[in-house]
């Protein structure tokens, strides 16, 4: 087995990224953040959708303490790149045009729940554990979740969460719209085989023209928003999907 920080490997239709880092508990460290972004892109040309997971039954438990340490005794520039890489690898995830799923058991604390929140669909196990937990030790977020959570959650949620770093369950998650779906222990591998079925089995034009719309769309007046909606349908029923949806139809 590979001991680089993450690994890869394709099935089908279906691309895994795995954060490698057992012994750290995923810790987010300059390789792994190049790695999960390098992985991500490389996945992207040829499958229908990618799923990213810990090692060792956890997530991620955020940044790696002794590289922060480490870093930080260079200087502001030598941290900055720590933080530069690994948001550029959740940022990657809006651009792609696949679906990219985390798949969360676990921990997924700081950079761990940073990225899920930059994922386009999380799938979570019930006794997860999951928090923003920068300020319990007194730390501030550097991963993109003062900006994220807010947008995801409305900003009482958000700033009371990052302020007192209450632990979420998965449960909790799906509640918060944090996650798509949650199970216990027992069915969670089944359901993320099946959600994941589904999302592989989806027309990949489809599936890239509404994942931009999502994403971009998020960053527009609603008014610019459905424009852009309109151009799109039309552009890609005027590519051949509207000879397709006929043939569905007809076929049911």
């Amino acid at each position: 087995m590979s001991d680089a920080p993450v690994r890869t490997r394709v099935e089908g239709r279906v691309g895994h990224v795995t954060l490698n880092r057992p012994h750290a508990r995923n810790a987010v460290t300059i390789g792994l953040a190049d790695g999960l972004h390098d992985a991500l892109v490389s996945l992207a040309g040829g499958v229908a959708v990618i799923v990213v997971r810990g090692a060792g039954g956890t997530f991620c438990a955020g940044g790696d303490v002794d590289e922060v340490a480490r870093l930080a005794a260079d200087g502001p520039s030598a941290l900055r790149v720590l933080f530069e890489r690994f948001g550029r690898a959740c940022a990657v995830v809006a651009t792609l045009p696949v679906p990219v799923v985390s798949v969360v058991e676990g921990h997924a604390m700081a950079g761990g729940f940073e990225f899920m929140q930059a994922s386009d669909i999380a799938l979570v196990r019930d006794d997860a554990v999951i928090a923003d937990n920068h300020l319990a030790v007194g730390q501030v977020p550097g991963g993109g979740g003062s900006q994220r959570l807010p947008r995801l959650v409305g900003p009482q949620r958000a700033l009371g969460h990052i302020l007192l770093g209450d632990r979420l369950s998965g449960r909790q998650a799906v509640e918060w719209g944090l996650a798509y779906r949650s199970a216990p222990a027992e069915e969670f591998e089944a359901m993320v085989d099946a959600v994941v079925a589904r999302l592989a089995s989806r027309d990949p034009q489809a599936v890239a023209r509404t994942k931009r719309l999502v994403h971009e769309g998020l960053r527009l007046p609603l008014e610019d928003g459905l424009a852009l909606e309109t151009d799109v349908v039309v552009e890609h029923l005027a590519d051949g999907a509207a000879e397709r949806l006929v043939r569905a139809v007809r076929a049911r």
